[in-house]
This record gives structure tokens, sequence and C-alpha cells, in this order.
């Protein structure tokens, strides 16, 4: 199911995932169950009905708590009820296209929902570690052929990407002001940052993803609409990401001075191509589907390259992408192939323990 280290250090462990019907959230939900751990899970209501929070089932094996993290009174009573000592920080706006939109609510969400987070688990004796998912869109873009460091300026045109670059800042400021590692006798307390890339996998439905725009289109008969074919990214198995989550957690329980701060999980430079490319992949495994070039239509601005370092995280946690792009694809459609006529829990199981073949 995942390294022995791993499984061992998480059974028993009490964990709290904001954001848990969401995508990443259900994956790392399901695996941190596997594993023995007491998961909490505190989000809204999960948009769609064949989400892999709802398809799975997850919530029925977990304490499923709903509220908005913008709720920080809902947030202390479920912190003070709960006592998490492992947070990891999830709940988001995380759409660029429809940032443009909610521009406000994205900032509420995105900035202040985190500081709310970063309260209650200041607020909170038993929690000793805190994991607070951004993105890689946090940093100032470039457009730069290499890839960003954790020590880059951070920033970002839109405002899901610039609300997350807030977002970043405030968890400095809170690890600096109330986390301090120099004073780290006085609270007890780490927290960390982790940025990832364009995450892939099953049971993802949100609108303006380039891999549930694919599954629509095919399920529908309908052609699979490009609004950027040549925008390029860093794509990654879901699974990717988590792991190094969980590890980077592993690592601030027995070493929370050293490992501290902020951490890209993003997948090696094989892995990024353009959304053209990755739809064409997606066509390749899944068997069917026709694309459709849509650029001209395009009004909101979205970047057209962003690349992570991931060094960072190879040399200190020793964590490294488990498996190639193709690899990731496959896993990808074959989830979406196969959720209609199979258990969802089991086919997440299946996947995680391929991860780790």
């Amino acid at each position: 199911m995942s390294d022995r280290s791993l499984m061992d250090f998480y059974k028993g462990k009490r964990v709290l995932i904001t954001g848990h019907t969401g995508f990443k959230g259900s994956w790392l939900s399901i695996w941190l169950h596997e594993m023995g751990a007491e998961v909490i899970g505190y989000a809204l209501n999960p948009l769609f009905e064949k989400d892999n929070f709802v398809l799975s089932g997850i919530g029925n094996l977990i304490a499923d708590l709903r509220g908005d993290i913008r709720d920080l009174n809902t947030l202390h009573e479920v912190f003070n009820r709960y006592q998490p000592e492992i947070v990891f920080h999830l709940a988001a706006q995380p759409l660029v296209h429809l940032s443009y939109h909610i521009p406000v609510e994205t900032y509420q969400v995105n900035v202040m929902g985190s500081i709310h987070v970063m309260e209650a688990a200041r607020n909170c004796q038993s929690t000793r570690v805190v994991v607070m998912i951004t993105t890689d869109k946090c940093y100032e873009n470039k457009e730069q052929l290499w890839g960003y460091r954790e020590n880059d300026p951070l920033g970002g045109y839109d405002p899901y990407s610039s609300s997350k670059g807030a977002a970043e800042i405030a968890i400095s400021s809170w690890r600096r002001s109330f986390m301090n590692p120099n004073e780290y006798a006085k609270h007890s307390k780490s927290i960390a940052s982790a940025r990832a890339g364009n995450v892939i996998g099953g049971g993802d439905w949100a609108n303006d993803r380039i891999i549930p725009d694919c599954i629509r289109a095919i399920e529908g008969n309908k052609p699979i609409e490009i609004r950027n074919p040549q925008s390029i990214r860093p794509w990654q198995h879901v699974l990717e990401p988590l792991s190094g989550y969980l590890l980077l957690a592993q690592k601030m329980w027995g070493d929370p001075v050293t490992y501290c701060g902020g951490w890209n999980f993003g997948p090696d430079y094989e892995s990024i191509i353009t959304v053209w490319d990755m739809a064409s992949e997606i066509i390749s495994s899944y068997g069917s589907g026709e694309l459709a070039d849509i650029s001209d239509l395009q009004n909101y601005h979205e970047a057209k390259l962003l690349t992570l370092d991931n060094t960072k995280a190879k040399i200190k946690l020793g964590w490294y992408p488990r498996i190639a792009l193709k690899e990731s694809i496959a896993l990808t459609a074959d989830w979406y192939k196969r959720y209609n006529h199979e258990n969802v829990y089991y086919l997440c199981l299946e996947q995680i323990e391929k991860f780790f073949v």
C-alpha cells in the first residue's frame, strides 16, 4: 500500500484534511485511512455526483465534517474537538479561469481561509505538523525555461495565482511570527508549504481542467475543446505530490526545525509537455476522442510556460517522481474507463499499489 515507514508512522495518528471532498483530498483521505490514520475531513459538499469522494465512499470511513474554512469559529471547534496532530490544508478555490469571475471569493478562500487554518492550528495544543498546500502558480511567472525554486519571488498574474502567492506570504509570516523554528521549544509546531504541478488522476470532474474536459467530451461524443494548446505544464499523477506531502509531514514530525519551509513536488523534465499533447495522449490511452483548437476564443490570460525545480525535495527529503508521464496518463484513463462498473474505492487502492511497484 505504501512504504513501510510511512504506514508505521501514520498508523493511529490523528490527521485533519481540509478540502477532503475535493480531488486530491479524497485520494489523500483514502491513502491515510488505509495506513491506519484517524482521518478527520473538513470541507464543503462535493461539487459533482461522480467525484472520487462520492463514488469511493470514503466519507463513510472517516470523520466527514462539512464546513467553510472562512468560518474561523467552526474551525476552532473542530480543532478543539478532534485535537489533530497533523494537518493537511488542501481546501481552496483552485481554478484560474473561475478566479476571473469570482476574484473576491478566491482571495477570501485562498488567503483568509489559509490564515484561519493556521490560526486554528496555532491555538490547538495537540497539533504539531501543518502542511499547507498551495500551487506551482504561486511564483512570479516570467515564462522562463528553467524551473522555479523554492526561494524564487512569489507573485501571480490572475486572481487565483496571486491569491496563492499571497497565501504563501501569509504562511511565511505565521512561521516567523508564531511558529518560528528558532523558538520551537516554546510552541512545538512546524509549518511548511507544498507546491505541485498540474495534477491528473481519476475522479476529477472540475470545470476548465484538461482531463475532466477530455473525459466529458469523450463520454458525450463531442470534440475536446482546447483553449491553450501550446501552453506548457508540468503534469503529474495525483499520487506523486500526495506521496511528497505524506513524506514531508513524517520528516517534519521527526525534525520539525529542519523540514519547515517551502517545498516543490513537481515532475521531472520529461513530464513537461503542451496541453495539446496531453489531450492527445489521453485520447490514445482512452481509445477514443478528437481535439478542437478554440484558442482564438480565449479571453483570459493564462501562463504559457511554467515549470518547477524539484531538486530540494529530491536531495533533502529523498522524494522523487515514481512513474513516467505515459504511465500517469494510462492510470488516469484507466480510472475513467472503469469507474462506471467497478468499486471505486478498490480501484483507487489498486492504483496506489501500482504506484509503489
